[in-house]
């Protein structure tokens, strides 16, 4: 039976991050581990995004359904999955700078950000570019970033709010719900 690696082992990044996460210490600013998704009922259809943040200090801050520290959850019109899941990381990783992180840690299940993220695959989708060039924009702000692809079922919080939203427009509820704590803003 083959050994799984560590969760950190292999991640991409600008700063690759191979040591586990308690080895780590974190100076001069939060560290927040984050989830995101995108999801497009047709594609492209109605289309949302979900992100969960979890601090890194926490003990369980690697467990795929770790209670959040903050969530968005938010509809996006009528879009590809691919622009949802862009869109996802963007407004994740904004959010966790205004929460005064100086690292993020992203756990994907779209590999195609991951890599092109990462620079080793080209963005050839003209939709897509100016969502990359934002993340990678938010991203060199801060002092260390990884991105590793992870698969769909350690992603399913994420999932959730994205489906959440489509499911609350729908219902006639508001667009976006951030969530910050216990500080919950709708628009």
């Amino acid at each position: 039976m083959k050994e799984e690696p560590p969760l950190w082992e292999g991640i991409e990044g600008l700063d690759p991050w191979p040591a586990p996460l308690s080895a780590v210490p974190v100076t001069g600013g939060r560290a927040f581990i984050v989830r995101t998704d995108g999801a497009a009922r047709g594609n492209p259809g109605p289309a949302s995004l979900g992100a969960v943040l979890v601090d890194a200090a926490r003990p369980d801050a690697r467990e795929p359904f770790a209670s959040p520290d903050a969530t968005i959850s938010e509809y996006l019109g009528r879009q590809t999955n691919n622009v949802a899941e862009y869109t996802g990381v963007v407004r994740a990783v904004d959010l966790a700078r205004r929460l005064g992180a100086s690292e993020v840690h992203l756990l994907l299940d779209s590999k195609l950000i991951v890599e092109q993220l990462a620079g080793r695959w080209r963005v050839k989708d003209a939709k897509l570019a100016p969502l990359h060039a934002d993340a990678r924009a938010l991203l060199a702000g801060f002092r260390r970033w990884t991105a590793r692809h992870v698969p769909r079922a350690q992603n399913g919080a994420a999932d959730a709010l994205a489906n959440e939203a489509i499911d609350r427009v729908r219902a006639g509820g508001p667009a976006a719900v951030e969530r910050v704590g216990g500080t919950v803003t709708g628009r």
